[in-house]
């Protein structure tokens, strides 16, 4: 990991990561509905909830949202997209430290920054926070990396070109990582297909919105750039590249330590 705090390595990333991240699959969502009985009616903390695309997801979708953002930056972007909503609250709290009530909300969402979470110390946080018979949705959209000619020589160009994208991909967790977290809490776990479709200006904000992407001014920057437009010439088609994901997710309560 970078010497750059997970709170605040994205702050200069949020207008690229508003724009060009990817929102989560509508399946998600019915999973929740029609598998595990969530409803409209059962209030969300959206844990890590950046600049609020998870959080418009489960409004969206008829619920009451409470965004927890550390970072006064993406927390802001989140207010000025979704702050026009009654049922949408965002506030400064960490996800080991929410600041929320004792047994308030129905579902806690974490979601795209789990991994930057100490794993254990959340664990007695979101169980205060949960109502009886709540539950614990962990999820992401996790890049495939292979597949086709472009998410091929997407996934070498970050190794030759990320800061620290070895040790950022390290740290997401898989089926096993996530069945062990919640041990016998665990309640289900899917899989999503979800894509992005993206014409260079779009795929370009894309990487420069992860952590690990060189921002301007850094020996790297445009060598990145150069490399990047040049995957793009091979590997486009129609003027544009799909960016696939299979967004995996995880439902339950985790077991106390």
């Amino acid at each position: 990991m970078s010497d750059l705090a997970s709170t605040s390595r994205f702050t200069d990333r949020v207008a690229d990561y508003v724009r060009y991240r990817p929102d989560y699959p509508a399946a998600l969502v019915d999973w929740l509905r029609e598998v595990h009985g969530v409803t409209p009616a059962w209030t969300v903390a959206d844990i890590g909830a950046g600049t609020g695309i998870s959080s418009k997801m489960f409004l969206d979708a008829g619920h009451a949202v409470t965004a927890v953002e550390p970072n006064a930056a993406m927390r802001e972007a989140a207010v000025a997209r979704l702050g026009g909503d009654p049922r949408f609250t965002a506030i400064d709290g960490r996800a080991e430290a929410t600041a929320l009530p004792d047994a308030s909300v129905d579902l806690v969402s974490a979601a795209q920054a789990f991994h930057w979470f100490d794993q254990q110390a959340v664990k007695p946080e979101w169980r205060r926070i949960l109502r009886p018979g709540g539950r614990v949705a962990v999820y992401w959209n996790s890049r495939r990396l292979a597949g086709t000619p472009f998410l091929e020589g997407y996934e070498r160009l970050l190794l030759d070109h990320g800061l620290d994208y070895s040790s950022v991909s390290e740290r997401y967790g898989d089926d096993d990582h996530m069945r062990r977290w919640f041990g016998t809490g665990l309640r289900g776990m899917a899989s999503f297909p979800h894509s992005q479709r993206l014409d260079l200006q779009a795929l370009r904000g894309r990487l420069l919105s992860s952590s690990y992407a060189p921002r301007p001014g850094h020996p790297g920057h445009e060598a990145m750039l150069e490399a990047l437009a040049r995957l793009f010439a091979a590997t486009a088609r129609d003027g544009h590249v799909d960016f696939d994901y299979d967004t995996r997710i995880f439902l339950g309560v985790p077991d106390p330590d």
